[in-house]
């Protein structure tokens, strides 16, 4: 979770659920609700990373489809990087508001998939005042580009998250809900993407340092070099 500071609506009596909370569940959740996987590795798979649940928390696995939970079970429902991964997204938030009051939802937004392409993710989704906007990400050309997001991926792997972790709000969107809202089919790329935004200056070392300044004299040497072959 990337902004767990918009959690805000808890209150202490709540009953809260966590669904797909991965390794690490909300202190405050009192039931995880989590898929039945076919094997270990497929588990693995999706959560992104080797590290398995630990908790004394009550974990209720169910096969998908409709939550093993009477209506209004709960006061409060986090479900954070879940919605990119659903085959259904009207499905999914029909039951999370069958289930629940009140909640929050957290996912990555379009930019992050363009770099990395993770294989999971299934859905593109942007949140408006009019609602939860989603189109699927297979509609789109974005798999032609798996031979360069092979590598891009690879440096995700290897903990190369300068430009996520500094714009992170750029990549990532988290929003409580104080009601159901609709959710919005869309079949462009744009309307997944931010109609506005605003890109601060980096706060650590770039290509305006001294070291980034003499980068790019080298650089330019060097195609002057080979043009002038």
């Amino acid at each position: 979770m990337f902004f767990p500071q918009r959690i805000t609506g808890i209150r202490p009596t709540d009953r809260v659920l966590d669904i797909g909370p991965g390794a690490s569940p909300h202190p405050r959740a009192d039931v995880l609700l989590e898929l039945r996987y076919a094997d270990q590795a497929d588990y693995f798979k999706q959560l992104g990373h080797d590290n398995a649940l630990v908790t004394k928390k009550d974990v209720v696995l169910y096969d998908g489809g409709r939550f093993p939970f009477p209506d209004g079970t709960f006061d409060y429902v986090i479900a954070s990087h879940v919605l990119e991964h659903v085959p259904d997204v009207p499905a999914f938030l029909a039951e999370v508001f069958r289930v629940g009051r009140r909640g929050y939802f957290e996912y990555p937004l379009a930019y992050y998939d363009l770099i990395y392409n993770i294989d999971v993710h299934l859905n593109f989704l942007k949140w408006t005042p009019e609602g939860l906007r989603w189109m699927k990400k297979s509609g789109t050309p974005l798999a032609a580009f798996t031979p360069m997001q092979l590598l891009l991926r690879e440096t995700l792997a290897k903990g190369h998250t300068q430009l996520v972790d500094q714009l992170v709000d750029l990549f990532m969107e988290g929003f409580q809900w104080e009601t159901p809202f609709p959710d919005l089919p869309c079949h462009q790329v744009a309307d997944v993407c931010h109609t506005d935004f605003h890109i601060p200056a980096p706060t650590g070392p770039d290509l305006a340092s001294i070291g980034g300044r003499k980068l790019i004299r080298a650089l330019g040497e060097t195609v002057k070099r080979r043009i002038g072959r």
